[in-house]
């Protein structure tokens, strides 16, 4: 496993060698969309006092424009490129965290760490920002479910319906990829609940892969579940999916859809709202015949 360790943690060093060349170059980038823009804002006052608005001015001005929205672009690139490696570096850490598991080095963590984790996972999954407005989000950008050909990948955490072996009752948990047989067309999935320690081979049709992508409800509403709509919500501090309403969506890009869990102890049928986030919030098809 030493061989495997020092090559993960060096591709992790190099990204964050990258990543830090890349910050660089986003500030030197930022300093030259500001005088961008100063220089705009000071034409367009120069203008004004002036009270001129020949062509040669418009000209000009439309350079101004130009050279700005150049600048803002190549600092977009270095954004996304940035955001590319961070999302690299995840891939490898999981990767690793997979193979140390499957050498027998299971290093277990506690309950409130876990949740710590899930929650910090869900606050910083990437933001989707289209590069064309008006553009659909993709696949696995908020409520847009994956396409019918994709396979999630090593260390991915997905929702598994799975069968408790004390009772056969089936339940949606959180669980994490471990391999994909495409032979079999099966998962095999771990229980992200450390005190379960549980493998399972299943289907893809009880495997429902989670966001990977929050979507922005300023720009992006269209990739966001309805009010009303019916969905599977992991409840607050489980490892559990359950069946909700969707009673509020999320205002910004920072918010969090409020639900509300289905419980016949209450005169209405439901929990008091709680609030659960995008990554944890997911559609299944009821109805649907599900094959182990």
């Amino acid at each position: 496993m030493s061989f495997v360790d020092d090559s993960a943690t060096h591709r992790i060093q190099e990204r964050l060698k990258n990543i830090y060349e890349l910050v660089k170059n986003i500030e030197s980038k930022r300093i030259k969309s500001e005088v961008s823009l100063n220089n705009i804002t000071n034409f367009h006052e120069k203008m004004a006092l002036n009270n001129k608005k020949t062509s040669q001015c418009q000209q000009k001005l439309k350079k101004l424009y130009d050279s700005a929205i150049k600048d803002a672009q190549q600092e977009e690139e270095l954004l996304r490129s940035t955001l590319t490696k961070i999302n690299e570096i995840r891939a490898i850490r999981n990767k690793r965290i997979i193979e140390a598991r499957n050498a027998g080095n299971k290093e277990s963590i506690r309950r409130g760490t876990l949740m710590k984790m899930l929650q910090s996972t869900a606050v910083t999954l990437p933001l989707y920002v289209g590069k064309i407005p008006g553009a659909k989000a993709p696949p696995l950008c908020g409520a847009v479910p994956a396409e019918s050909t994709y396979i999630a990948s090593m260390g991915d955490i997905v929702a598994a319906l799975v069968k408790s072996s004390s009772d056969e009752e089936e339940n949606w948990i959180l669980a994490e990829v471990v391999n994909f047989n495409p032979v079999t067309n099966k998962y095999e999935v771990d229980d992200i609940d450390e005190e379960q320690k549980d493998r399972h081979t299943l289907s893809k049709g009880r495997i429902v892969p989670l966001p990977l992508m929050r979507a922005n409800p300023e720009t992006d509403s269209h990739a966001l579940f309805p009010k009303g709509s019916v969905v599977l919500a992991l409840y607050p501090q489980t490892t559990c999916f359950y069946k909700a309403v969707v009673n509020q969506l999320p205002n910004s890009a920072t918010e969090e859809y409020e639900v509300l869990f289905e419980d016949a102890s209450y005169a209405d049928g439901y929990l008091p709202p709680l609030n659960v986030n995008q990554r944890y919030v997911i559609s299944i098809k009821e109805g649907k015949k599900i094959t182990s």
